[in-house]
């Protein structure tokens, strides 16, 4: 498991039987040629099904059909239906559960050669496929006009599934998030008949169609069709010069590092550091605040990795941009008795956000929790007993706290599917191991146990409350589904999507009545 790999995070009826209008659809042009056919006795197999990020899952479809146009996924779609095998579409692999390699899945279809992003006058926006990783997307934007799509840290993400969970990274506590600046998807869908095709909805569309663009501002991957092509543009941005349709991000950033020995703290000192980190969040999270442009992780890992690390970048640069770290870094340390080490660095915007670094597969487990507010004393101290205790001195293990909050807490909860929209944090719970012949038993009890034992005052997870807001789909964790592991009562689409579950199962209903798009943790039809 890699730091940045985690960080990923963060993936219908036919126009005519529809009633829609000719500019609301797409019709399904007939392919150039067909979609690449790669079967178990292909020399390419090997490399294609081990794609994904998460070495724990390996799957073995009967076929994977690597596509590069919206009509050769249209074909794949339709005859994965015809054939009754169950389908999965991969763009950037970075789920982090079973949704793609699961062994039931037997029609894989592989977006990764759908990767051009391109202005697209039509339409006032930027079209976005979904194989284009998100190094890819920023350099396009960024050294064509001069523009980004606020999204993860992680630029060897796909756009594929990185959108559908909402998006958001560096930018996001300025600019808001990735689907913040949807503005269309195109999706293939198919219908009651089992007929596959192709839609395009939009943030201007009406009735079903505008349901559909809709559920996938959040709505997560895997629930609706397979989208081919996003088109972003901010909502508020007039005109037709594309240089003015998405936010501009600086020319260089101040990124920076603080690190704290275990050795150098006790349970008093790290109980400080944890509590100052979540004052100042609470503090320093409004729209308006000089810390926007700040995007952080605090990385508390078990005292096996030895330290405790705080990174960052701040959006701006100079000798204003330095006070501000400094005061930062200042804040999260006082009173803790030990002096961090701190480095600082001026980088260029782009080399900070666009350098794909791809790393092989580890093995690992996820779990989320946004916070309202920081973690109370008590959870704190279950906090420092796992990182610290006999359990966690011999595994790999972190809770990481992401910035969160800022311009993303000004967007009416209803007016995207994502229904946490007043978080200052989000923790990231994990556990890896490097060798994938470990079954991983012991980090996978670690996790678990420490998940249950935070949250243990609401049930054993983060349900809507005081002080938590629920879980991050795009860090999908399976446990929440299963009844043996999550008997708190809180449902998992209640810690994902709250009250707007309802909603996206009527989506669900009229764009995937067959339900042919499933995984574990995906929108289930109304009845």
């Amino acid at each position: 498991m890699t730091r940045r790999g985690v960080l990923a995070g963060t993936a219908a009826l036919g126009a005519t039987a529809a009633g829609l209008s000719a500019p609301e659809a797409v019709a399904a042009a007939p392919a150039r040629s067909g979609p690449a056919t790669v079967g178990p006795d292909d020399t390419r197999y090997p490399s294609l099904i081990l794609r994904g990020s998460n070495a724990r899952f390996v799957g073995r479809p009967d076929y994977i059909r690597v596509a590069d146009t919206t009509g050769q996924v249209v074909e794949a779609v339709q005859q994965a239906v015809r054939e009754g095998r169950r389908i999965a579409v991969r763009s950037g692999g970075h789920c982090f559960e079973n949704f793609v390699d699961d062994p039931s899945v037997k029609a894989l279809i592989d977006l990764s050669s759908m990767n051009t992003v391109h202005y697209d006058a039509s339409r006032r926006a930027f079209a976005v496929e979904p194989g284009a990783l998100l190094g890819q997307v920023y350099r396009r934007l960024f050294t064509e006009w001069g523009v980004a799509v606020p999204a993860g840290a992680t630029a060897e993400v796909g756009v594929g599934g990185h959108v559908l969970g909402g998006g958001y990274g560096a930018l996001s506590r300025r600019y808001g998030l990735s689907v913040d600046h949807l503005h269309g998807v195109e999706v293939v869908v198919v219908d009651a008949s089992g007929k596959a095709s192709s839609v395009v909805a939009t943030r201007d569309s009406s009735g079903p169609l505008r349901e559909l663009w809709w559920a996938h501002t959040g709505g997560g991957g895997g629930n609706f069709g397979i989208v081919t092509r996003y088109w972003f543009r901010d909502p508020a941005a007039t005109g037709s010069d594309p240089a003015h349709l998405l936010p501009r991000p600086p020319a260089s950033v101040l990124t920076f590092t603080a690190s704290w020995s275990w050795k150098d703290l006790d349970e008093r000192s790290f109980a400080r550091l944890v509590r100052n980190h979540g004052t100042w969040y609470e503090n320093n999270s409004a729209p308006g605040s000089p810390y926007a442009g700040l995007f952080s992780v605090m990385m508390l890992n078990t005292r096996k990795i030895g330290t405790l690390d705080l990174v960052g970048r701040l959006d701006s640069t100079g000798p204003g941009a330095r006070r501000l770290v400094d005061d930062y870094v200042a804040a999260i340390d006082q009173g803790i008795g030990s002096r961090p080490t701190v480095n600082q660095q001026t980088q260029p915007w782009l080399e900070a956000n666009a350098n794909v670094s791809e790393s092989a597969p580890t093995p690992f487990k996820v779990k989320s929790g946004y916070l309202r507010r920081r973690f109370t004393d008590r959870q704190i101290g279950v906090l420092h007993e796992h990182l610290t205790g006999k359990a966690g001195e011999g595994l790999d293990g972190s809770l990481w706290l992401v910035s969160y909050g800022g311009k993303v807490n000004t967007v009416p909860v209803e007016a995207t599917a994502v229904a946490q929209r007043d978080s200052i944090l989000k923790a990231v719970y994990m556990a890896g191991w490097k060798d994938p012949k470990h079954d991983g038993a012991a980090e996978l009890a670690w996790v678990r146990d420490l998940y249950k034992a935070v949250y243990a005052d609401s049930g054993g997870v983060p349900a809507p409350g005081t002080n938590s807001d629920g879980s991050f789909i795009n860090y999908p964790d399976a446990d929440l589904a299963d009844p043996a592991l999550n008997t708190s009562g809180t449902p998992w689409h209640t810690l994902y999507y709250k009250g707007h579950y309802a909603r996206l199962q009527r989506v669900k209903a009229h764009w995937d009545p067959r339900n042919e798009f499933r995984h574990a943790l995906s929108i289930r039809p109304p009845h």
